[in-house]
């Protein structure tokens, strides 16, 4: 199985640029807000604007891969988004909404998702796909400082083992600790 890249900020705004370009600004939206909120897909194509306290800056809701509760604040790069998103479509009922005729009032695919990320992944010699945006998130915390314990909260991890494999922290890399840090 081929893990999938985290992206950087730089390559996060990339993205979001090629997605709005070549597939459409749905996609970008996704992206941007998929990469703020750290949802799993399935999570994040489910929300619905009812599940969405614009006012309050949250989000409800069970996922669905562990049943459980997860409340999330929306950040103003998400809020804005959802705003405008609301704004332009007042009728919708899904933040990621599909107008097509084939998928009128349904959200925007999983698989549409993934081949719009897909493409220009290829694009950007990047491989990411739909869990991209939540693995960018957890990395860019990481990366930051954030103690591993938090993003694992935050990510709804079991423990702090699963969210260091998921960002990709090796073995060799905590051995090289032993090296950087002499005291």
């Amino acid at each position: 199985m081929n893990t999938v890249n985290a992206a950087s900020k730089a390559e996060i705004d990339l993205i979001h640029t090629l997605l709005a370009k070549k597939f459409g600004q749905i996609y970008a939206d996704t992206w941007k807000v998929g990469v703020n909120l750290s949802l799993r897909i399935s999570d994040l194509l489910s929300l619905r604007f009812a599940d969405l306290d614009i006012d309050g800056r949250k989000a409800s809701l069970i996922e669905a891969k562990t049943g459980k509760k997860k409340e999330i604040r929306l950040n103003d790069a998400a809020l804005a988004i959802i705003k405008r998103r609301r704004k332009d479509h007042p009728d919708h009922v899904w933040l990621f909404q599909v107008d097509s005729n084939r998928a009128k009032g349904q959200p925007i695919s999983r698989f549409s998702i993934s081949r719009a990320l897909k493409g220009v992944g290829d694009e950007l010699k990047l491989n990411i796909n739909t869990h991209s945006m939540r693995k960018s998130r957890g990395k860019a915390m990481f990366d930051a400082g954030v103690p591993v314990e938090k993003i694992s909260k935050v990510l709804n991890h079991s423990d702090t083992g699963v969210t260091l494999r998921y960002l990709g922290i090796t073995a060799e890399q905590v051995l090289q600790t032993y090296d950087d840090f002499e005291l």
